[in-house]
């Protein structure tokens, strides 16, 4: 199976106001970068600035092999609301990114069916809102080498789009440089073939 190189995500956040019977269901759709802490920070933020809703519901996906993901029903009938949310997160093929949609209650039940689609069409619309951007998948590799031969590291890194990260420039330098996948194997090739660099892998 080949290894996944690139994947999508969200160029910036996207928002979208979807509403049956009464109800209001705004969708506020985030790109992440990596960590549940930021999801705990957009929920927090939003029940905050929306404090007289009903329900704030959410659904993430994160990670290039989409293993992390969650989906939040707050209160609503189980699988009426998070699953729905993130049906459409998959259905867009996107990671790294969450949708939370914020309730305000109407009057009026709607039935598990209902809000199914509601929670559906909220998220569909603000992600139809967002543009979608895709990006290398990258691994991030520690480099090691005397500062006479440092130039001649960067030069094949940066022949294989490799990202300086951190460096650490001594008579012995360490240098951090992310690169993307479907560069990795040529790049690491090309350093272990002048045999003057050491690579922590």
């Amino acid at each position: 199976m080949n290894a996944i190189t690139h994947y999508q995500t969200l160029a910036a956040p996207a928002a979208a106001e979807f509403k049956d019977k009464g109800s209001r269901f705004i969708a506020f759709a985030y790109p992440l970068q990596g960590t549940e802490d930021e999801v705990k920070h957009h929920v927090a933020a939003l029940r905050e600035a929306h404090h007289k809703a009903r329900h704030w519901c959410y659904a993430y996906r994160l990670g290039t092999d989409g293993n992390r993901f969650r989906a939040n029903d707050d209160g609503e009938p189980a699988g009426s609301a998070g699953r729905p949310i993130l049906g459409q997160i998959d259905s867009a093929g996107l990671t790294d990114v969450l949708v939370v949609v914020v309730r305000y209650f109407g009057g009026t039940l709607l039935g598990v069916p209902g809000l199914i689609h509601a929670y559906k069409s909220a998220t569909a619309l603000a992600l139809a809102e967002a543009d979608i951007i895709e990006k290398a998948v990258c691994r991030t590799v520690w480099l090691r080498c005397d500062y006479a031969h440092l130039s001649e590291a960067l030069r094949i890194g940066k022949q294989h789009q490799a990202e300086v990260l951190q460096q650490d420039l001594q008579l012995d330098c360490r240098v951090a440089l992310r690169i993307p996948l479907a560069h990795y194997p040529a790049c690491i090739a090309a350093w272990q073939q002048t045999r003057v660099m050491e690579l922590e892998i």
